[in-house]
């Protein structure tokens, strides 16, 4: 999967980074390298399905997609 990441100088230091195709998706780093690195994984958070965040209606499949 690939989306579009924007990085930004941080007017604190470092860099602030976030995912405009996952609202609330953000990370920071004090080198681009490791804003690049920790917004990877908090897209990885992100988009991990969460047991508590579903409501299962019975009859309900649960299915894997690649995308």
């Amino acid at each position: 999967m690939k989306l579009i990441v924007v990085l930004e100088p941080s007017e604190e230091g470092g860099f602030t980074t976030y995912v405009p195709g996952l609202p609330g998706c953000i990370s920071e780093g004090n080198t681009k390298e490791e804003a690049l690195k920790n917004i990877k994984e908090a897209i990885e958070l992100y988009i991990e399905p969460v047991d508590d965040d579903m409501t299962i209606v019975p009859g309900t499949e649960i299915l894997e997609v690649a995308v």
